[in-house]
């Protein structure tokens, strides 16, 4: 367990609000674009799916943030 602070909390917060910013961006100027035709409930669709992507990758991000490790190491 950490007992000191990290540099990668404080980088961390700011790549992922960066990061989250820049999905969304992308997401609100590009997809209307794309999808913008198609059946409202099939962008609903479209839309939740895109809005829930972002969690893939956040549980070993944290984990980096408190080990510095990228995901979980399997025990030996």
């Amino acid at each position: 367990m950490r007992t000191e602070p990290t540099w990668r909390i404080p980088v961390g917060i700011l790549g992922l609000f960066a990061a989250l910013m820049i999905y969304g961006i992308v997401i609100a100027r590009y997809a209307p674009d794309i999808i913008g035709s198609w059946p409202g409930l099939v962008q609903a669709v479209i839309y939740i799916i895109l809005g829930l992507i972002w969690l893939l990758p956040l549980r070993n991000f944290l984990i980096w943030m408190e080990t510095g490790n990228w995901g979980v190491k399997p025990e030996k």
